[in-house]
This record gives C-alpha cells, structure tokens and sequence, in this order.
C-alpha cells in the first residue's frame, strides 16, 4: 500500500505539471489575442500614449492585483484588463514607427517574429531539455531591477542614445532568460499557478518585442 502510495506520488506530481503548462499556455495565448486586439483599436483610433505615470501606475496597480486575486476567478478578470491596458499602449507606439520611418511596418513585422521565435525557441529548448534554470533567478531579478533604472534615466536623458541602445540589448538578454527560468520552474514545480506564469510570460514577451522594435528602428529604419 505504502508502495504504491509513493510510486503514484511522481505521476501525481508529472499530471500536475502538465496541467499547469497547458493552462498556462492556453491562457498566454488568449491574452495575447485579447492583447493584440486591443492594440489594433488604439491604432485604429490613433489614440495618443497615455505617457509613463498612467502606463506605470495601470501597469503596477493591475499586476497588483492580477497578484493578489491570482488563486481566484478574478485573477482572470485582472490578468485580462492588465494585457488589454497594456496593449492600448502598445498601439501608439507602432503607429509612431509606421509613421516615423519609411520601412515602419517591415520593422514592426520583423520585431514580431524575432520574438515569436525567441519565445518558442528557448521555451522548446528548456521543455525537451527539463535543465533546471532556477539559478538564473536572482541574477535575473538583479538585472531586471538595474535594466528598469538605466531605461527611466535613459527617457530623461535622450543626449546618449547609446544609453537606450544598450538598455534594450539587455532586456532582450533578460527576457531571454526569463523565458527559460519559468518554463523551468513550471516544468520542476517550481511554479504551480498558471495565472502567475502566464503574467510573467506576457510581461516577457512584451518586453522582449518592445526592446527588438528599438534596436531594429536604430540600426534598420529609414526615414
């Protein structure tokens, strides 16, 4: 009996994470959708960017309480007004690069699929592998922190653009390791609500194409 008891533990366990990693998955790409949706109407619109303070206080109050409710059905409610808002703001800035440079929606396309293959190709290397990437977790928190700090004094400071550059080039090295820490901890147990991974996955996503559209419309734009 005890036996048996310990043998269905690893099964319960391996169950348990593929259930996570579908939820997870299913609920990443309908936010993405819902995401990309809602990013078309504000273009549609050409509504202006609502600027930093609103962008930062939505962001941070939403991703507050998609955190707190994210063992209840309104963590799915949040979790949806969060990537719709954030989204919105996301519209402005591509009309921006389709007007400001001659080639924007070949930038804005290329942005895309760079990081659509980023994401499937770290997230298929760290699903078929199983290494556990957990150790990248406090270096990444570290990066992420000082990353976010360089951005805000890189918006105050447009005299050294160099700054900007080299602040996106680090997010899409940070995100890079995002992908794979969390795919890894959702694969390990580490992570076990798939409200929680998703968030993470979509602040990744949007992080890592924002900083690609950056570097692309500094070394390829034509204005």
């Amino acid at each position: 009996m005890r036996l048996n008891t310990i043998a269905q533990r690893p099964q319960a366990q391996i169950l348990e994470t593929n259930k996570v990693l579908r939820n997870t998955y299913a609920l990443l790409s309908l936010t993405l959708l819902f995401s990309a949706f809602t990013a078309g109407l504000s273009m549609m619109l050409n509504l202006p960017h609502p600027g930093m303070i609103i962008t930062m206080v939505g962001y941070f109050g939403l991703l507050f309480l998609t955190t707190k409710f994210s063992n209840s059905s309104m963590g799915l409610v949040f979790i949806f007004l969060l990537t719709g808002f954030m989204g919105l703001t996301l519209g402005p800035i591509i009309n921006m690069y389709m007007e400001t440079f001659s080639n924007g929606e070949q930038l804005v396309m290329t942005a895309l699929g760079g990081t659509g293959a980023i994401f499937i190709g770290l997230s298929f290397y760290a699903l078929t592998t199983r290494k556990d990437f957990s150790f990248l977790g406090g270096f990444l928190m570290v990066g992420i922190l000082v990353a976010f700090l360089a951005g805000i004094v890189a918006m105050f400071v447009p005299s050294m653009p160099g700054l900007s550059i080299g602040v996106s080039a680090m997010f899409i090295l940070l995100m890079s390791g995002m992908i794979l820490y969390q795919t890894s901890e959702i694969i390990h147990g580490g992570e076990t609500n798939y409200i929680l991974a998703t968030i993470t996955l979509y602040i990744t996503i949007y992080n890592l194409f924002l900083s690609l559209l950056q570097i692309l419309g500094v070394f390829s734009g034509n204005d």
